[in-house]
């Protein structure tokens, strides 16, 4: 089992992040709050609670070399806490938005973040060395529907979003001031504010989960269709692929390395793509599980098993969850997995321990040392 260790923090939790050392977790127990644990003699003591936001919190990121705090919420604001002494002062970040903050990432080089919302608009903020305050400027009138996710790319200046509206972009967030122009970044740091790279329409529902791999060659995502992306060389030519699975769908992803992902969602167990010699991507097995495929014949008795157990859900109230008593739907985690965060090193090519967080309120850490079948993707 690659599981090494479950924590029932709270009931229901939306998001969580981890301090630098990983010996801090923050999460958000499905209400206004911010909760801090710290990891003591094996157990976990709850030290801060952060209370400024008047609706549900809908992203945490927690910056490895600043050591700040960021947060996005429902009530359409966000915050950057700063530890002085032993409390966290919160910032107020005016996004200017009239509909909820539903995602936020801090940037590589921690002088930005990115803040997706359900106004369709993505919020790019940075510090103001002058007037002493975090000003925002808006990607506007690009997206048709919420922005569910977004993730920087490692050059600090492209930034990859998905949204309700089943599409995936890629934009450039060039501040003037803020970046450098950077023969490294190639023709993106050539390109002016919210200008769009790339829009890709592979998905024809919801899409989530958007990410970089290590290198910035490779970018996946998912749809709300059991499906996940893969487009390579990013850019006026791009080469994608799609990996269909029989699976309820995924909500979030991570690469571990340049060759596997992980993806997370509704089937409650971590699932592992992986790209061949080929670089043609798959799905290995479920995380939690052994065995990478199943018989035919229980593949073909799906259906029905599925019906079956809707139709007497549907008559009788009661689940029914012990028709396929053989196939463990997640076994660790009791309902969808929202969130999915890496333990690996800054800057690292590869993670060998992450950790994933649900709606049951558990945070469940991963490692991939001794998964002997997936040493040849990592």
């Amino acid at each position: 089992m690659a599981a090494v260790a479950v924590h029932q923090f709270a009931p229901c939790i939306t998001c969580h992040a981890w301090s630098p050392d990983h010996s801090m977790i923050a999460l958000c127990p499905n209400n206004n709050e911010v909760h801090i644990y710290r990891s003591s003699q094996d157990k976990w003591e709850r030290v801060h609670v952060l209370q400024k936001h008047d609706q549900i919190v809908s992203g945490i990121d927690w910056s490895p070399r600043s050591n700040r705090i960021v947060t996005a919420s429902h009530d359409r604001n966000s915050y950057v806490w700063n530890r002085e002494g032993p409390e966290w002062v919160p910032t107020l970040v005016i996004l200017r938005l009239n509909r909820a903050a539903l995602c936020v990432q801090w940037s590589p080089r921690e002088n930005k973040f990115a803040v997706g919302s359900g106004a369709k608009t993505v919020c790019i903020c940075y510090y103001e060395q002058d007037n002493n305050w975090w000003v925002s400027k808006l990607i506007r009138k690009r997206h048709d529907s919420s922005v569910t996710s977004v993730a920087w790319h490692p050059n600090n200046i492209l930034l990859a979003t998905t949204s309700t509206d089943g599409k995936c972009r890629v934009f450039s967030t060039f501040i003037k001031g803020v970046d450098t122009r950077d023969s490294k970044a190639g023709s993106s740091s050539d390109s002016k504010f919210g200008e769009q790279i790339i829009q890709l329409d592979l998905s024809f529902s919801w899409a989530f989960g958007v990410k970089w791999s290590p290198s910035g060659n490779t970018l996946a995502y998912v749809g709300h269709n059991s499906m996940i992306y893969f487009v390579d060389d990013v850019g006026p030519s791009p080469l994608a692929q799609n990996v269909a699975f029989r699976d309820l769908p995924l909500r979030d992803v991570l690469f571990v390395s340049e060759k596997m992902v992980i993806g997370v969602g509704f089937d409650c167990n971590p699932m592992v793509f992986g790209a061949d010699e080929r670089g043609i991507w798959s799905f290995v097995r479920f995380l939690g599980e052994r065995k990478s495929s199943f018989s035919g014949s229980k593949y073909g008795s799906q259906f029905s098993e599925a019906f079956g157990k809707f139709y007497g859900q549907s008559k009788t109230g009661v689940s029914n969850d012990g028709i396929d008593p053989s196939r463990s739907r997640g076994g660790i985690h009791e309902n969808c997995i929202n969130c999915i965060v890496s333990l690996g090193e800054e800057g690292s090519s590869r993670t060998l321990r992450f950790s994933t967080s649900g709606l049951d309120g558990r945070v469940v850490i991963w490692a991939l040392e001794n998964q002997e079948d997936l040493s040849e993707y990592l």
